[in-house]
């Protein structure tokens, strides 16, 4: 079969087309056929040789995709053959067929897409568990969200909109700003002004109850100062490349919470606790409250682009790759 090989780290990666052998899956495992590929920062960071963890090369890239289960390994449930999922293989999704565990698959809807499934399950299952789980965001709070037009942060406007939260998003362009106003936000705030928090305190009227962040550096303890007195400021991830240092007398003075968001490990570690979390979104999805669209669609040559595209700030949404070699 024929995969998208990372043949060495860098900014941007070497990749190649490769002819390689088809993955047999193990016990709980579905071999599935790779209809479309979400890509996201986690993507980038990995291929720049960012992580802290690095496959032995030449591997084959992507996590996130969609298709339709071709077999199941020992243990698996035969009924899953021929459905179509939205799955996470952590690694092995830029290819014709990959395998990925059952737990991590969630059975797509009738009617939704390829592109749309590739570019759903991570965002919006990390932007439940952070909104739902971790931060107990309730109807009527104010979510201030950064990274408004990232891959969490499009997702995090979506559902914290479904849950009649009033959502504050935060970006660094007008291009970003005005793609969160489609996506749904109530109140749009320009972090490259200096004076963001100052225009933020005047247009909600104080401080917000959540805060998302996805982005981490010096955004965070400016957001974390916006927090309202028992406050919670959910740690998803770190896109400016930099982690913060909040002094801990601020969480202390706003008697708030500091919050790890970890879907990955969760979805690992508590399957069960991640199988109702599935149940959830689905249930969401199926009741027309969330709106999932991928900012774009592309062929598999694009990848290199997209990644630094990632790296570059220059991405907006989440950008999906079709895999049909013939076409990249």
């Amino acid at each position: 079969m024929k995969a998208l090989h990372c043949l060495s780290y860098g900014e941007p990666p070497e990749l190649t087309v490769a002819d390689i052998d088809e993955p047999l899956p193990g016990p709980g495992e579905a071999l599935i056929a790779v209809e479309a590929v979400g890509l996201g920062g986690f993507d980038a960071v990995l291929l720049g040789g960012r992580y802290q963890e690095r496959p032995s090369l030449p591997f084959v890239p992507g996590r996130e995709l969609t298709g339709r289960v071709l077999a199941v390994g020992e243990g698996g449930d035969p009924a899953m053959v021929g459905a179509r999922v939205a799955a996470i293989a952590f690694r092995g999704a830029l290819a014709e067929r990959t395998v990925a565990h059952l737990s991590h698959c969630l059975t797509v809807p009738a009617g939704m897409e390829a592109a749309v499934a590739a570019s759903f399950l991570t965002s919006y299952a990390t932007g439940l568990y952070a909104l739902e789980d971790c931060g107990r965001l309730a109807a009527g709070e104010t979510v201030l969200v950064l990274g408004g037009a990232g891959t969490v942060g499009a997702a995090a406007i979506d559902l914290a909109k479904a849950m009649g939260a009033r959502v504050v998003a935060a970006a660094s362009s007008p291009e970003k700003l005005e793609f969160c106003r489609a996506r749904g936000a109530d109140v749009l705030v320009d972090y490259a002004d200096p004076n963001w928090r100052k225009e933020l305190a005047g247009r909600i009227g104080g401080g917000v109850d959540v805060v998302l962040d996805p982005v981490g550096g010096a955004l965070s303890e400016a957001a974390f100062r916006s927090l309202a007195p028992r406050g919670r400021h959910l740690v998803v991830g770190f896109a400016s490349g930099e982690i913060p240092r909040i002094p801990l007398n601020l969480p202390l003075l706003k008697r708030a919470s500091i919050v790890g968001v970890d879907w990955g490990g969760f979805m690992q570690k508590e399957p069960d606790g991640n199988r109702d979390l599935m149940r959830r979104l689905g249930g969401l999805y199926d009741s027309g409250a969330l709106h999932p669209e991928p900012s774009s669609v592309h062929p598999v040559g694009a990848v290199a682009d997209l990644l630094m595209g990632f790296l570059e700030r220059r991405s907006v949404g989440k950008p999906v790759v079709r895999v049909e070699f013939g076409a990249s």
